[in-house]
C-alpha cells in the first residue's frame, strides 16, 4: 500500500503503462534495439545519454544518473507528488482512481470545503428549475434541458444571501463559505453571497468534486463573467472547465479542443463537438497543457478570430512549445473574425465546426506564419527583428528533431543558413519550462553480493521462478537478506510482474530508496537474457555458502574464546 492508494491499482498501472508512450509524449525518442533513446530531459547534453526500456518499465540516463518508473518519470519531469502522479498516468490510461485514493491529502485538508461546494452547487440547481427566466436565457442561447443537465447548470437568485442564509447556520459554517469562495465579507463586516444572478457552471475536478463555480450574468451588470477566487481546493491556472464531463463521454479520447468560454463548451458539446474544454478566464498554463497533452493524442486551441483571440492563440502557443516535438500534436484554429465557437456552431452546425477543427495549423506552421507576419523577413531590418523574436521561442523547444526541423525552415524564412541561425539564437539545449530534479548521485559504493543479486531481481524479475527456491536463504542474517527474500517472493507469487513494479510497490516502504538506488545500478552483463535464471541460482547458492562459512568461522572463534584458559 503507497499512501492511500491500493497496490493492486498501482500494479495494473504499471502493468498497462508504456513507458516509451509516457516519456515520448514529452521527449523525442528513437528506436535503439530493443530499448528506445534520446537527449536527456534533465541535464544539457548533446549525445544522448537517456535510455528507456519498455520491457523493465524503467528509463535511466547514463550521464546524470536520473532513473525510475513511468510513475517517477512523471513526478521528477513534472514536479509531482507521488498522489498526482498517480492520478496523471490514470488520466493518460483513461483509468479511474480507487474511491477515496486520489488526492487524500487535499481531501483530508480541504476543510469541509468539497462538501459546502456540493451543497450549494444542488442550491444553483433547484434554484434554476424554479427561475423560468434563467432557463429562457439558456434556451436563447441554445441550451436545452440535456445540456443543462450534463454540465449541472444551475442558476443564482438576485439575492444578498441565497447561499448564505441556507448553508451559513452559524459563525464557523460562515468562515467556511467565505473560504469557499460563496460568501464575501465586507470592509464593515457584512457578509453576503458572491453570486447573485447569474447563471452558474459548476467547474470540477477530474474525480468529479465540484470546486469551483463560473457564473454568467443574466441581466445587465459588470462583470460579465465572475470566477470563484482561488481556494484550498480552486486554483485557476490548473483547472479546466468540461474535463470531467468530457471524460465521462469520451474515455481517453483521440483530441481534445480548448476553447475560452463555459458557453462554447456546452454549445460544442450539445452539437455532437469535442471533447471541449475552457481555461477560466485566465490564459493557458504550463499545468493546462501538461494535463490535456495526457489525455489525448491532438489537443486543439480554438480561438475567436479577432485580435483578440489571435492575441490569446500567441500566448497559448509560447506556453505550449516546451511540450511540442512529442507524440502528442499540438494545433490552432482561429475562427473567422466576429464569430467564436458558441456562434459558430450554432449557425453552422457541427459538421462544419468539425471540418474547419480538420484545417487547423500544426503549431509549427502557425509560429511560423505569425513571425512572418511580425517581422516582414523581405528585408534586412525583417530578418533581423525574426531572429531575434524566434530565439526566446526555439530556446523554449526541447532539444531534438523537432527543434532542428523548426530551425532549418525559420533560417529559410530569414534567407540565412541554419547553421549560422543555429549560432545566432546561441541557445543550444536549452528549456526554459519543466522543472528539474536535483541530479542524483552516481552509485559508487562497492555492492555486496546481496546488493548485487537484488539488482538482478529487479532488473529480470521473471528468472526468478525459473531459477526456484534454494535451501538455507532463509536462515542468512545479513543486511539486505530480508529484502531480497521479500523481493523473491513477490517475483515467485507474481511471475509475469515488471521491473517498474517491484520498484514501485517500495516506494513508500523503509527499504524503498535502498531498492531504487539498486534499481539503478547496470545488472550483471548477460549474453542473454536467457542466462538469467542460471546467474541468479548460482548467486543465492553462493550467498547461502558464504554464510555458512563466516558463521561457522564465528562459531569456531566463539568456542576458542569460551574454552578455559591453559595454566
Amino acid at each position: 500500500m503507497s499512501g492511500r492508494i491500493p497496490q493492486d491499482f498501482i500494479d495494473e498501472l504499471i502493468a498497462r503503462a508504456d513507458i516509451v508512450d509516457v516519456v515520448g509524449s514529452r521527449v523525442s525518442l528513437k528506436k535503439a534495439g530493443r530499448d528506445h533513446q534520446g537527449l536527456c530531459p534533465f541535464h544539457d547534453e548533446k549525445t544522448p545519454s537517456f535510455t528507456v526500456s519498455p520491457s523493465k518499465g524503467f528509463y535511466h540516463c547514463f550521464g546524470c544518473g536520473a532513473h525510475g518508473t513511468a510513475i517517477g518519470f512523471l513526478m521528477n519531469y513534472e514536479n509531482l507528488g507521488f498522489p498526482q502522479a498517480v492520478e496523471a498516468l490514470a488520466d493518460m490510461l483513461g483509468m479511474d482512481m480507487p474511491a477515496g485514493a486520489a488526492d487524500g491529502a487535499q481531501r483530508r485538508e480541504d476543510g469541509g470545503l468539497l462538501a459546502l461546494l456540493k451543497e450549494a452547487d444542488q442550491i444553483y440547481r433547484r434554484a434554476l428549475r424554479d427561475h423560468p427566466h434563467a432557463i429562457e436565457y439558456l434556451k436563447q442561447r441554445g441550451i436545452d434541458g440535456a445540456t443543462a443537465g450534463r454540465f449541472g447548470i444551475g442558476y443564482s437568485p438576485d439575492a444578498w444571501d441565497t447561499v448564505l442564509r441556507a448553508l451559513g447556520r452559524d459563525e464557523a459554517r460562515t468562515a467556511q463559505l467565505i473560504e469557499a469562495g460563496l460568501v464575501i465579507r465586507n470592509d464593515k463586516g457584512r457578509c453576503y453571497d458572491r453570486f447573485r444572478d447569474r447563471i452558474m457552471f459548476p467547474i470540477r475536478s477530474p474525480r468529479g468534486d465540484v470546486i469551483g463555480f463560473g457564473g454568467r450574468v443574466v441581466g445587465a451588470g459588470e462583470p460579465k463573467y465572475l470566477n470563484s477566487p482561488e481556494t484550498a481546493v480552486f486554483h485557476k491556472g490548473q483547472a479546466l472547465y468540461g474535463l470531467y464531463e468530457s471524460r465521462g463521454q469520451h474515455g481517453r479520447p483521440e483530441q481534445i479542443v480548448v476553447v475560452e468560454g463555459y458557453l462554447d463548451v456546452a454549445s460544442l458539446a450539445q452539437h455532437g463537438v469535442g471533447p471541449a474544454v475552457a481555461t477560466l478566464g485566465t490564459a493557458t498554463t504550463p499545468d493546462h497543457v501538461r494535463r490535456l497533452t495526457r489525455l489525448a493524442d491532438r489537443i486543439v486551441f480554438c480561438f475567436d478570430g479577432d485580435r483578440a483571440g489571435r492575441a490569446a492563440a500567441w500566448r497559448a502557443l509560447e506556453t505550449s512549445l516546451p511540450f511540442a516535438g512529442g507524440n502528442v500534436e499540438l494545433k490552432f484554429l482561429l475562427l473567422p473574425e466576429g464569430e467564436d465557437p458558441d456562434s459558430l456552431v450554432r449557425s453552422r452546425g457541427g459538421e462544419e465546426f468539425r471540418r474547419l477543427l480538420g484545417e487547423a495549423q500544426p503549431l509549427s506552421q502557425f509560429l511560423i506564419e505569425e513571425l512572418n507576419a511580425r517581422a516582414d523577413p523581405r528585408g534586412v531590418d525583417g530578418r533581423a527583428r525574426l531572429i531575434a523574436q524566434a530565439k526566446p521561442l526555439l530556446a523554449r523547444l526541447s532539444p531534438g528533431v523537432y527543434r532542428e526541423l523548426l530551425l532549418e525552415e525559420l533560417a529559410r524564412l530569414a534567407g540565412i543558413e541554419a547553421p549560422r541561425l543555429a549560432a545566432l539564437i546561441d541557445a543550444p539545449g536549452q528549456r526554459s519550462e519543466g522543472p528539474r530534479p536535483a541530479q542524483p548521485p552516481r552509485p559508487g559504493r562497492k555492492r555486496t553480493r546481496i546488493g548485487r543479486t537484488i539488482t538482478l531481481v529487479l532488473h529480470y524479475p521473471a528468472a526468478v521462478a525459473a531459477a526456484g527456491p534454494v535451501e538455507g536463504l532463509d536462515e542468512v542474517d545479513e543486511p539486505g537478506a530480508p529484502l531480497l527474500r521479500q523481493l523473491l517472493e513477490i517475483a515467485a507469487d507474481n511471475p509475469n510482474v515488471k521491473s517498474a513494479q517491484l520498484v514501485e510497490r517500495f516506494r513508500e516502504e523503509p527499504d524503498g530508496k535502498h531498492v531504487d538506488r539498486l534499481a539503478r545500478e547496470p545488472p550483471p552483463p548477460l549474453e542473454d537474457e536467457g542466462g538469467a535464471p542460471a546467474m541468479l541460482r548460482d548467486s543465492l547458492e553462493r550467498i547461502v555458502q558464504e554464510y555458512a562459512q563466516r558463521r561457522q568461522k564465528r562459531q569456531a572463534v566463539e568456542a576458542l574464546k569460551r574454552r578455559p584458559a591453559v595454566n
